[in-house]
């Protein structure tokens, strides 16, 4: 069953200059984003400046939104991440993100997880990953469903990081072979 992407009228809202789509999109999805800023870095001062710099950002890219390529949460979720991420890594070589497993923030709105398994992909995602071996799929479900870094990931999975890579490279070809129609 898909779901209309309701936020998605509200980027080009925002790619025209409407502060008041800015305001709408923060209030439907700050709190989801936070949590994920603060999954990664496990600090609320920094997740806090994260979140502002993923907001800064689409302000600014609002126009490079593709309603086809992905749906807005999606979209705003990547940047987070990445933003996190990014932070995470400027920390130094010794940074390490612990991971928090009893973490939620309720907003009232249906949760991001609620809105994946609504989406048609995910059973083929869900599919494809049961495909491939234990360790690939940790390591794939490890670096891009928690936010853990990669040089994270080898500490914890206590392997070079090189090899790690190679898993997630070799693990993310097979998904993409899977994926394609």
């Amino acid at each position: 069953m898909q779901t209309p992407d309701t936020l998605a009228p509200l980027m080009s809202r925002i790619a025209s200059g409407d502060r008041g789509a800015l305001r709408q999109l923060y209030q439907a999805t700050s709190a989801k984003l936070f949590g994920v800023c603060l999954r990664i870095l496990s600090d609320r001062e920094e997740s806090e400046d994260v979140l502002q710099e993923v907001y800064v950002t689409v302000w600014r890219r609002a126009d490079r939104f593709d309603a086809g390529r992905a749906s807005v949460m999606t979209w705003v979720s990547t940047i987070a991440r990445n933003r996190a991420i990014d932070r995470l890594r400027a920390r130094g070589p010794l940074a390490y993100a612990d991971q928090i497993d009893d973490m939620e923030i309720a907003d009232g709105q249906i949760g991001a997880e609620a809105l994946l398994s609504a989406a048609d992909d995910q059973g083929r995602l869900h599919r494809c990953l049961s495909e491939l071996d234990k360790r690939t799929q940790q390591v794939i479900r490890t670096a891009f469903f928690e936010g853990v870094t990669y040089d994270a990931l080898a500490r914890r999975m206590d392997a070079p990081l090189g090899t790690v890579k190679s898993w997630i490279r070799r693990g993310l070809a097979k998904l993409k072979g899977c994926l394609e129609p």
